[in-house]
């Protein structure tokens, strides 16, 4: 009777190594196929870098010699098309973006220095020459990486080169390295190629990535002088209501273009993290993070509050644009107007919780940033005039002048029109006061939260 049952479990034991050996040979066939598949996915996408960069530096040159306005513009749309479709491919590659910053950085202001002289072609604008000596600049530097990774594919097909992610070829480095061997991946030749990256030229346009942003300062403090600590953390204190004492420095910070103080601080049972720039001692943010209970307050209830809390704090001229309600919070935004013209550049954000109405969020670094003595403005081109350019499938139903923002933090004096299709969506047309040309066009997303822009 033991020895049947002896029997018995010996067999079963030998069933469950073979069942158990055949699951992991399958596990690891799975595990080997899905990583050829995945090598097979990251030598593709390499292929279309390496065929991106080559189109891109193309259409680079050719651009170069467009004489006429339209097919600048038609050039330069192409750049776009080719700086988008290298950017693609490079985010399909096992690297982080921290990995390939100069690359990927690089290919993000080419796209974006296209797109800025296509429309300005667009609006029958010739090609400057620091713009031609800028896109001559940045074909030759694409040119340059074309052929650098030109060399990595050939490499890549012979074998050379292996398909690694750039943590998997440190390791594999560090133990080749033991044995006195030497490593060749794609990971490691892309990280030779990020530390010897070519020169790329100054930009200086109206766009996001323009080199004049980096040495900008706040408008609203220039002049003033710096605060030491124990200023900034009474302007802190201040700000929330409360003795200086209770509120703590945790840090500051050094920047070109707004250097600050950060303290903490508790407020009715609620912890406040307070931002305060070194120059004039100016609140920048603050947030003070609990649960907020069931409303109490209406929207507009909120909104008044907002608004006084800013006029309490010497914010005056500010008029609410919009809000929105997330988490029993409203956030208003609020834009300083004089003369009639609004500012959206000079915006605050400010958040009330709307179950005892109290502050939640403060956030004035755009109207530290832009504001400062405005001049009047004067329209040249009439309400009437700048109506005409709206497209007549839209409805008109309010205008107001205003002054907008551009992606390189310049200003354009502007007829704003709210309008409406016959499907009661609802537009914002910005038209240029001083060209009549047509600048930008939102969507205006409205709901019981209030409303959003598109």
């Amino acid at each position: 009777m033991k020895r049947k049952t002896a029997i018995r479990a010996i067999s079963f034991l030998t069933v469950a190594v073979v069942v158990l050996g055949i699951l992991s040979a399958a596990l690891y066939d799975k595990s080997v196929r899905c990583e050829r598949q995945n090598q097979a996915s990251y030598q593709r996408a390499f292929g279309e870098l390496v065929t991106g960069f080559s189109q891109l530096n193309a259409a680079l040159e050719k651009s170069c010699y467009a004489t006429s306005p339209e097919l600048a513009s038609a050039m330069c749309t192409e750049v776009f098309g080719k700086a988008m479709t290298a950017q693609m491919a490079l985010s399909c590659l096992p690297y982080s973006s921290q990995e390939l910053e100069n690359t990927a950085g690089f290919i993000s202001r080419v796209g974006d220095y296209a797109l800025y002289l296509s429309r300005s072609s667009a609006a029958g604008t010739a090609f400057t020459q620091e713009e031609l000596d800028n896109l001559d600049a940045l074909s030759q530097t694409a040119q340059e990486l074309s052929v650098q990774l030109q060399s990595l594919q050939l490499d890549l097909a012979d074998g050379v080169l292996s398909m690694e992610a750039q943590e998997d070829t440190q390791a594999r480095t560090d133990a080749l390295a033991a044995q006195g061997e030497e490593s060749a991946s794609l990971g490691g030749s892309m990280k030779t190629i990020e530390s010897e990256f070519p020169e790329i030229p100054t930009l200086i346009y109206d766009g996001p990535f323009s080199q004049h942003k980096e040495g900008l300062s706040p408008k609203a403090l220039e002049g003033l002088g710096d605060v030491d600590a124990e200023t900034a953390r009474k302007s802190a204190a201040d700000f929330l209501g409360l003795r200086t004492g209770r509120v703590s420095l945790t840090g500051e910070s050094e920047g070109s273009h707004l250097s600050c103080y950060y303290f903490t601080a508790k407020r009715d049972r609620c912890s406040c993290q307070v931002e305060v720039s070194k120059a004039g001692g100016k609140v920048v943010s603050l947030l003070c993070g609990r649960q907020v209970g069931e409303r109490t307050l209406s929207a507009e209830e909120a909104v008044d509050i907002a608004k006084s809390f800013l006029e309490r704090h010497g914010y005056t001229g500010m008029r609410v644009t919009y809000h929105m309600i997330h988490n029993n919070i409203l956030t208003a935004n609020f834009a300083y107007e004089q003369d009639g013209v609004l500012y959206y550049p000079d915006l605050i954000k400010v958040s009330i919780a709307l179950d005892n109405g109290s502050l939640a969020g403060f956030d004035a670094e755009g109207y530290l940033t832009s504001h400062t003595d405005r001049q009047a403005l004067e329209a040249t081109v009439t309400q009437e005039e700048a109506a005409g350019t709206v497209s007549p499938q839209l409805e008109v139903l309010r205008h107001q002048l205003a002054v907008i923002p551009t992606d390189g933090e310049n200003e354009k004096f502007c007829h704003e029109f709210l309008c409406q299709n016959d499907r009661d969506a609802k537009y914002l047309v910005y038209v240029n006061a001083e060209t009549g040309r047509q600048e930008r066009i939102l969507i205006l997303l409205e709901d019981e939260n209030g409303t959003l822009t598109l």
